[in-house]
């Protein structure tokens, strides 16, 4: 057993070791995604979001923030291992090597008659009868005479000589990394030390992980409640209008926790009475409609009131308090609005369809809360895309549009020079305010979608076959960049803009396939479209080269600027259906694109034949090939939106090709606003 010395010395090493092996990878991590971070979150940079305040905080300060709770423990933890580090450094120079030559003063192979006057010398110096000093007589006893000894004795010199130490070889010490005041306490080391490898080893790691453990039960991998899953599961109807979605987003389990104060009555019965118009009321019954709205659950009652104030803009006039939960309400939002997107599209029907109507209403509000735009907005001509631009209202976008500017794709499709013309002499902003304009219109995206549908190694789609959707998604803007975050100044955290794509059967309100794409993260997409591709091409037959050769294509594509979506779905019964391929931001308005796909399925043989080879011929002779009438689309639309909306994205549309009869029948469709 080692030294009781050594072993309130390792103490500290072992103290310094735990903290350290955890602490300095964490470190490491959270440093590298602040300098990812940094390169990722680019916004338009105009004074709206300057002035939010969003944007101002350097990699430092993000890592150095002392006050959340996290970065507070990082910062104290590193404090404890500097000083751990420092009592361990000075630690090491009081712990003194029993060097018998060094003690007396002497060069190794010193003679016996030098050995015996450094001893004399130094036993008038702190000998006890010259040198009455108790640390001089322990200096004396422990160190000098015993050095004197061991030099002067042949045997006890020899073996210092020869292997370190005047006792001869020394045997292997283990000690125990833990103090001595716990190891002697009254002939109850044994207990102590018991209880210390419990507490320690078993019972800490057990509260932490029950506390987990209890804690990850009621969360999703989204840290979204298991409740809240549970009340929009049931809530989420297929004709549930874009207006009836707030209504269960605000059921969610996380707002219920929010509080309720006395001291919040007045402001929000007056906060009512300025987003009434925004609620959805029954004006002919108004007082009816109103004591229904109060006598729901106080939480519900404030959180869809403070969502109506950010939407309205009028945050500014909130007190401190409710100021506060407006922010954790819109915290909560992006993650809230992405499960009830999941809820809405999940598969409820008996061919594992989902739902389109609430899905586009949920997409919608999504867009009105990262711009705080009044739901009302949308229901007017155009009003709604313009509002999320910096220094406009309805006072502006009333000048423009008596110059025939009535719907936001007319105002992108201007020049620049066209553009600040109308702002300053029709709208009569300021140069600076001109160029905020133009800095967020070099932000907003344009969308362009290429669909195919077919099956794989097969010559046409018959009923009941695993169809492949592969739909490539590009993004471009006015100012080169491909990842990107909105100008969205008046939402109070960092947003990404994320996209949905959605495969759907709109006469039918059934969502067939859809899948969520983000540019952000090109590393995660390139791996994403290599794996697809690749899976793809085995399922084909298709040789190592070709393999290869799909993979690099598509990583190009990845790096130009498109990102791959790419599914399975069951083919319906025999029929030709007019399907709609919907790209849905969540983030800005008026960006979203629409395509038709047309596919026709084919009834399956007797003999499993595929393209009509079948040996069956039918007992009329008429063939069983026919044209594919076009059907007039009843697309689900917006309840705030007029027709006149889609006109731009309509004229945008590309035709979508049908192969009926033939081999390597598939359908696909292609468009979007910029040419490829």
């Amino acid at each position: 057993m080692a030294d009781p010395e050594e072993t309130n010395a390792l103490f500290p090493i072992f103290i310094l070791s735990m903290i350290a092996l955890p602490l300095v990878p964490y470190t490491i991590l959270k440093l590298f995604r602040a300098a990812s971070k940094k390169t990722k979150r680019i916004h338009c940079g105009c004074s709206d979001c300057t002035r939010s305040g969003k944007y101002r905080k350097s990699i430092f300060n993000r890592i150095a923030n002392v006050t959340t709770c996290g970065n507070f423990t990082l910062v104290l933890l590193w404090v404890i291992m500097g000083f751990l580090v420092y009592y361990i450094k000075n630690m090491s120079r009081e712990i003194q090597v029993f060097e018998p030559f060094n003690i007396l003063g002497l060069e190794p192979g010193a003679s016996d008659s030098a050995i015996k006057k450094a001893y004399r010398r130094l036993s008038i110096q702190y000998h006890p009868d010259k040198n009455p000093d108790p640390a001089a007589h322990k200096y004396f006893v422990e160190f000098i005479a015993k050095a004197y000894q061991a030099l002067t004795d042949p045997i006890s010199r020899e073996n210092f000589e020869k292997y370190g130490h005047p006792d001869g070889r020394q045997g292997f010490q283990m000690g125990i990394a833990l103090p001595q005041f716990l190891l002697n306490i009254d002939g109850a080391s044994s207990g102590i030390l018991l209880m210390w490898i419990v507490g320690v080893c078993i019972l800490l790691p057990l509260v932490v992980a029950v506390v987990y453990l209890s804690r990850s039960s009621k969360y999703t991998g989204n840290y979204v409640k298991n409740d809240t899953l549970a009340a929009y599961f049931h809530l989420m109807k297929p004709s549930l209008a874009p207006s009836k979605v707030m209504e269960v987003f605000v059921r969610a389990a996380e707002f219920l926790e929010i509080p309720v104060r006395r001291s919040d009555d007045e402001p929000l019965h007056k906060l009512f009475m300025t987003v009434r118009s925004e609620l959805n009321l029954d004006l002919k019954n108004i007082r009816k409609e109103q004591a229904k709205f109060w006598k729901q659950h106080p939480a519900l009652v404030k959180t869809e009131l403070l969502i109506q104030a950010h939407l309205t803009r009028e945050t500014t006039d909130l007190p401190p308090d409710l100021g506060r939960d407006c922010k954790r309400v819109l915290e909560f939002a992006p993650r809230l609005l992405e499960e009830l997107i999941k809820m809405a599209i999940i598969p409820r029907t008996s061919k594992g369809h989902g739902w389109l109507r609430p899905a586009v209403g949920v997409v919608e509000l999504s867009q009105c809360i990262v711009q705080a735009v009044p739901l009302s907005a949308r229901k007017a001509e155009g009003i709604a895309p313009f509002l999320q631009l910096p220094h406009f209202n309805d006072d502006i976008i009333k000048k423009i549009s008596r110059k025939k500017v009535r719907t936001f794709q007319e105002f992108q499709d201007m020049s620049i020079q066209e553009r600040a013309e109308l702002l300053s002499q029709v709208a009569e902003l300021s140069p600076p305010e001109v160029q905020d304009v133009e800095k967020v219109m070099e932000l907003i995206p344009s969308l362009a979608v290429d669909v195919t549908c077919e099956t794989e190694g097969e010559e046409g789609i018959q009923e009941g076959d695993v169809v492949t959707v592969q739909a490539w998604v590009t993004l471009k803007r006015p100012n080169g960049l491909t990842g990107a975050l909105p100008h969205a100044p008046r939402y109070p955290f960092h947003k990404e803009e994320n996209f949905w794509f959605l495969l759907a059967d709109s006469n039918s309100n059934t969502v067939w396939f859809s899948h969520k794409i983000s540019f952000m993260d090109e590393v995660a997409a390139v791996s994403a479209a290599s794996t697809a591709i690749g899976d793809r091409m085995e399922v084909l037959g298709a040789s190592p080269k070709e393999t290869t050769a799909a993979i690099k294509e598509a990583v190009e594509k990845v790096k130009r600027g498109s990102r791959l979506a790419m599914g399975k779905f069951l083919a319906m019964a025999e029929g030709n259906y007019n399907l709609t391929s919907y790209l849905l931001c969540d983030s800005w308005i008026g960006c979203d694109q629409k395509s038709t796909l047309k596919l026709k399925v084919l009834k399956r043989t007797r003999a499993g034949t595929r393209g009509g080879q079948a040996n069956d011929v039918p007992d009329d002779g008429i063939e069983e090939e026919e044209e594919v009438e076009e059907e007039d689309e009843e697309d689900i639309e917006s309840e705030y939106s007029e027709d006149e909306d889609d006109k731009p994205n309509v004229k945008k549309k590309g035709v979508a090709n049908g192969k009926v009869g033939g081999k390597g029948r598939q359908a696909s469709s292609s468009s979007g606003s910029d040419e490829e």
